[in-house]
C-alpha cells in the first residue's frame, strides 16, 4: 500500500507562505479527538497542498479540509489499523528508512571520505605476506614472522618466500608493484596507506586471509589515462604460434602507421572480446589497475600516439591512448567512495558513532561483570534442557540505560539457532544478540528524539503515517464499500436516474471473440446453459470453460464509439481484424437500449457518485462522533504571518 507524496525538498522548492515566525510552530492550534495539533503540523501540509494547486487556497478554506483529513485519521485510531501487523510494518520500515540518513556522525562520515581520497592522490609500492585466514593460529604465527623481521633475524622477502600462500608474490619477495588506491580490500589498503615507506604493517585481515604489508616507496598518483589496445593473444600457444602471433600484430603495428582507422582495426582483428567490440577502447583507468608493462607503457605513450608492439603475459598489445587527467574533483568521487565505503562496512560507522553518543545521553552501560559470569556459567556448564531452561529466564541484565534494560533472557529468546556445539559458542552467541538488542534500542531512543527535534523529520513521517491510515480508513467507510454494496449502488443510481440519462441508445452485451466461427459458436451455446446474471461471474464462467481460446469483453457502447458494436448492433461495416487469433467474434447476450438500466451502464458516473454520498455521510458522522476545538487566537497568529 505505497503512498505517494511530496517531499520535503519540493515543497521547499515551491517558497513558503508564511513569514519566519518560530515563536507559533509550536503552539496547539486545534485538539481533534483530544490529540493536539501543533502550527507546524498545519503550515506543514498547507504549504505542500498549495504546492500542489494550480491556484493558492486561502487558510480559512484549508482549515475544513484538515480537520475533515485529522477526523479520519482519528476514526483510523478507534477502529485500530494503527496496531495492526501491516500497518506497522510498512510504517516502521519507512520511519526507519526516513531515520537513515540523519542518525549518522557527519563527522565521521567525512573524515572516512577525506581519508579514502586523500589515498587517490598517491600510489604505493607495496610487498606483502599472507596467511590463511581460516588457519588456527595464522594471526599469531604471521605476528611471530612480524617480530623476527623487524629484530632482523630474516629479510622480509625470505620470509614471503617461505611463509606467504600468495604464490605470484611469493616467488618475487611478497612484492605487488604499485597499488592503487579502491583496488584492494579497505583493510589492506589503509594498512599500505597508514605505514610509512620502509616500515611494515602490524597483522591485519583483509577478509581473505591475513597480511602483514611493507612499504616499498611512494608516489603521486598519475591520475588517469583513457586509451583503447589491439591484443594478439600468446597464452598457453606453443612457439610457432607465438611467432605468428607477434608476426601478426607486427603488420597490424604498419597498418596502423600507414593511417589506418584504430578502431576498425581494433573491432577486426583484436583478440579481446570486452573491448574489440568498441573498437578497442578501455575507457579510463588509473595507474597499477592494467597488468606490467601495460600500464607503465599507457602512461608512457603521448596522448593521440600509438605505441610499438608489447608483450605482457596475455599476448602482444598495441595501445593507443586518447587522453589523460588528473584524479576527479572530490564532489564527483563523492557517491562512489560512499558505494565503496558501503561494501566494507565503513558506512556503518557513521551510525555507531552516533548511537555511542545516544547511549552516553541515555547512560547506557554494558554490564562486563555479569557477561564475565555468564561466560564462566556456561562454559562450564552442559548444554542440557536444564541450562537452556535457566538462560531462557535469566533476568540478569548484560546492559543498561535509563528507562531500560537488556536482560540474558532477552538475548537468548531473541536468537534464531536452536542448538550450539559448545558452551563458548553459546556465550558468543548471547553476547553478540545482547549487542545487537543495545543497538535497536538506542536506535528506537534516537529516532524518538528525532521526531521530537527535526520538525521536517517529524511532519513528514507523520503526514506518511496519517496517510496510510486515511487510505485504509477511506476504503473501508467508501471505496471497497460502494463497490461491495450493490443493493445500495443500484438504489443509489434509481434514485438519480435522470442525472445518467442519454442522449442517444447504446449496445450493451458481451463480445467474444475467438480463431474461428466454430469456437465461438461453441461458446455462444455455453452461454445459454449459465442462468448467472453477475457479469464478473458470467465471464468467470467462460474463461474457465474455455481458457485462452476465447476473449469476452463487455461492452456499452453507442453507434460511432466502437467499430466492431457498429457491425453487429448497428448495421456498419464490418471492420479488419487486428489479429487472426481474435478474427472471429458475435455479440452475446446483447442488445440496444435506450437508457441505462443499472450502474454498471453509467460508466462508473453512478459509483463516483455514491462515493461521494458515502463520503459525504461518513464526515457529517465524523463532526458528530469527535469533538474539534479550534483555538481561533493561534488560527488568527498564522493569518498574520502569511505574506
Amino acid at each position: 500500500m505505497k503512498k505517494l507524496f511530496l517531499s520535503v525538498t519540493a515543497v521547499a522548492l515551491a517558497g513558503s507562505v508564511f513569514a519566519a515566525d518560530n515563536n507559533i510552530d509550536d503552539k496547539v492550534l486545534m485538539k481533534v479527538n483530544g490529540k493536539d495539533i501543533k502550527v507546524s503540523e498545519f503550515k506543514y501540509l498547507y504549504e505542500k497542498n498549495n504546492a500542489q494547486q494550480l491556484a493558492p487556497q486561502s487558510i480559512d478554506d484549508y482549515v475544513g479540509m484538515f480537520v475533515d483529513y485529522k477526523l479520519k485519521v482519528a476514526d483510523a485510531e478507534k477502529a485500530g489499523i494503527d496496531t495492526t501487523a501491516s500497518f506497522l510494518s510498512e510504517y516502521t520500515k519507512f520511519r526507519d528508512e526516513l531515520a537513515a540518513p540523519y542518525l549518522r556522525e557527519q563527522k565521521v562520515e567525512d573524515a572516512l571520505l577525506k581519508e579514502a581520497y586523500d589515498h587517490l592522490k598517491r600510489d604505493v609500492k607495496v610487498s606483502h605476506i599472507m596467511l590463511n585466514r581460516n588457519g588456527a593460529n595464522s594471526e599469531a604465527v604471521l605476528d611471530s614472522i612480524r617480530t623476527a623481521i623487524i629484530k632482523g633475524e630474516v629479510t622480509f622477502e625470505d620470509a614471503a618466500s617461505r611463509y606467504s600462500i600468495d604464490s605470484p608474490t611469493a616467488v618475487n619477495g611478497g612484492l605487488m608493484g604499485w597499488l592503487p588506491a579502491g583496488r584492494f580490500p579497505w583493510a589492506f589498503e589503509k594498512a599500505a596507506y597508514d605505514t610509512k615507506v620502509g616500515g611494515i604493517s602490524p597483522v591485519i585481515n583483509s577478509g581473505f586471509g591475513y597480511h602483514i604489508v611493507k612499504v616499498m616507496d611512494s608516489r603521486p598518483s598519475k591520475g588517469q589515462v583513457h586509451a583503447a589496445h589491439i591484443l594478439k593473444m600468446t597464452r598457453d600457444m606453443p612457439e610457432d604460434a607465438v611467432a605468428m602471433q607477434k608476426a601478426a600484430i607486427d603488420s597490424i603495428y604498419n597498418v596502423l602507421k600507414n593511417g589506418a582507422d584504430f578502431a576498425v582495426v581494433a573491432t577486426a582483428e583484436s583478440q579481446d572480446p570486452g573491448s574489440a567490440r568498441n573498437g578497442g577502447d578501455l575507457g579510463w583507468f588509473g595507474s597499477g589497475v592494467m597488468v606490467a608493462p601495460f600500464d607503465s607503457i599507457a602512461f608512457a605513450t603521448p596522448d593521440g600516439e600509438i605505441s610499438e608492439p608489447f608483450a605482457t603475459p596475455f599476448g602482444y598489445h598495441i595501445i593507443k591512448r586518447f587522453a589523460h587527467r588528473d584524479i576527479e574533483p572530490f564532489d564527483e568521487a563523492r557517491e562512489k567512495l560512499l558505494s565503496a565505503m558501503a561494501r566494507d562496512g565503513r558506512a556503518d560507522e557513521p551510525r555507531k558513532e552516533y548511537l555511542k553518543r545516544v547511549g552516553e545521553k541515555y547512560n547506557y552501560t554494558k554490564l562486563m561483570a555479569n557477561a564475565m559470569a555468564l561466560r564462566y556459567r556456561i562454559r562450564n556448564a552442559p548444554l542440557d534442557s536444564v541450562t537452556l531452561a535457566a538462560i531462557a529466564v535469566d533476568a540478569t541484565p548484560l546492559g543498561r540505560m535509563d528507562g531500560g534494560e537488556i536482560t540474558v533472557a532477552d538475548a537468548f529468546a531473541a536468537l534464531k539457532q536452536t542448538s550450539y556445539p559448545n558452551g563458548a559458542t553459546l556465550v558468543a552467541a548471547i553476547e553478540q544478540s545482547a549487542d545487537a538488542l543495545v543497538e535497536k534500542m538506542l536506535t528506537e531512543r534516537a529516532i524518538a528524539d528525532l521526531a521530537a527535534e527535526n520538525a521536517d523529520y517529524r511532519n513528514l513521517i507523520n503526514e506518511y503515517r496519517d496517510g496510510i491510515l486515511l487510505f485504509e480508513i477511506s476504503n473501508r467507510n467508501v471505496w471497497d464499500r460502494a463497490s461491495q454494496d450493490r443493493e445500495g449502488l443500484e438504489a443509489f443510481f434509481h434514485k438519480n436516474a435522470a442525472k445518467y440519462a442519454w442522449d442517444v441508445p447504446r449496445f450493451k452485451g458481451y463480445i467474444i471473440f475467438a480463431a474461428n466461427d466454430s469456437t465461438v459458436n461453441a461458446a455462444l451455446k455455453y452461454a445459454e446453459t449459465l442462468s448467472v446474471e453477475n457479469p464478473e461471474e458470467f465471464v468467470a464462467q467462460m474463461r474457465k470453460e474455455f481458457g485462452k481460446d476465447i476473449k469476452i469483453e463487455r461492452v456499452i457502447a453507442a453507434k460511432g464509439e466502437n467499430p466492431i458494436t457498429d457491425y453487429l448492433a448497428f448495421g456498419g461495416e464490418k471492420p479488419e481484424a487486428k489479429t487472426p487469433r481474435w478474427s472471429s467474434y458475435a455479440t452475446c447476450r446483447g442488445r440496444v437500449i435506450n437508457q441505462p438500466e443499472e450502474a454498471a451502464d453509467a460508466r462508473g458516473a453512478a459509483t463516483t457518485d455514491y462515493q461521494a454520498l458515502l463520503e459525504k455521510e461518513w464526515l457529517d458522522k465524523l463532526h458528530k462522533t469527535y469533538p474539534v476545538k479550534i483555538d481561533k487566537k493561534v488560527l488568527k497568529e498564522i493569518k498574520n504571518s502569511t505574506k
